[in-house]
């Protein structure tokens, strides 16, 4: 029995009156007389009793009756749900994220995706924004937050710039490096990162750092630069909570302008269409409105 023959006997059921239920379900009397006739066949049993008071139910229309309400009941629950998945937001969100950006800006953006949207799933990887890269050119993320300038095809959008600052816990100005015995800290990353910072180094000092250790994470080289251990040069978005004691010397190109790096949203257009995504990216505008 089809759903508009389940609706018709529900109607019918439940006024009793063919003209009645037939101006409910728009159509003509004697049509739906017939629909009826048609649908007591396929049963082989009569489900009303017509008279000149009306129609009443017989055992085995009760029965029929009862199905089709229930089939009717199951059909509305079926739409009230379909229309709450498209108000919400499900599937899983997948990222690819620079490292200091999901160490220092990235959580309070997913605790705001969390709290509005419980029922969507975070898949998240972090690393050098050229690895991250590597991870949306294979399809295997939707979304990805990476720092410089790369040359992206897809979509790329700009969230904020932060610059550079030399941080020590006794140099005060750029000049004090060349005669510091003090170890300049360095962290591994990606090649335009350290290839700013060389040249900027080598501009203002002609020579190489006279004592260097080398480490493999961000927060490592800051954790030792703020414990005295040397002098690093980080981007401000990593020292946002570091004490009054650390002295914060910008770095600045030969016109006198602040050398920064950017952070920019990247991926493809389809993956735009996505209602994961499409909200995350949303929250991300949001957030990056309220704080920069």
């Amino acid at each position: 029995m089809q759903l508009i023959e389940c609706r018709m006997l529900v109607v019918l059921a439940q006024e009793l009156n063919m003209r009645k239920a037939a101006e409910r379900l728009f159509v003509s009397q004697p049509a739906l007389s017939q629909r009826l006739q048609t649908i007591e066949k396929a049963w082989d049993t009569q489900i009303f009793i017509r008279s000149q008071k009306g129609l009443s139910l017989t055992p085995a229309g009760e029965k029929i009756v009862q199905f089709a309400k229930e089939v009717v009941e199951k059909e509305d629950r079926v739409r009230e749900d379909l229309h709450h998945l498209d108000n919400e937001v499900y599937g899983t969100l997948k990222l690819a994220v620079a490292s200091i950006i999901g160490q220092h800006w990235l959580p309070a953006v997913l605790k705001r995706y969390m709290d509005r949207y419980p029922h969507a799933k975070i898949s998240l990887v972090t690393g050098w924004s050229s690895e991250m890269l590597r991870y949306l050119y294979e399809d295997e993320v939707h979304i990805g937050i990476i720092r410089g300038n790369p040359d992206w095809k897809g979509v790329k959008e700009h969230l904020f710039t932060d610059p550079l600052y030399l941080v020590d816990s006794e140099i005060e100005r750029a000049a004090e490096v060349v005669n510091t015995h003090r170890p300049f800290i360095q962290f591994k990353s990606d090649s335009t990162y350290y290839q700013e910072i060389l040249e900027w180094w080598h501009r203002e000092f002609h020579t190489t750092p006279k004592r260097t250790i080398v480490v493999d994470q961000i927060e490592t080289c800051k954790q030792m630069a703020l414990n005295g251990l040397g002098f690093a040069i980080l981007p401000s978005i990593a020292i946002k909570e570091a004490g009054s004691h650390i002295h914060r010397t910008p770095l600045l190109k030969a016109s006198g302008e602040p050398i920064t790096r950017d952070t920019s949203l990247v991926g493809y257009e389809s993956a735009f269409k996505l209602k994961q995504v499409r909200a995350f990216v949303d929250i991300v505008r949001e957030y990056v409105r309220e704080t920069v």
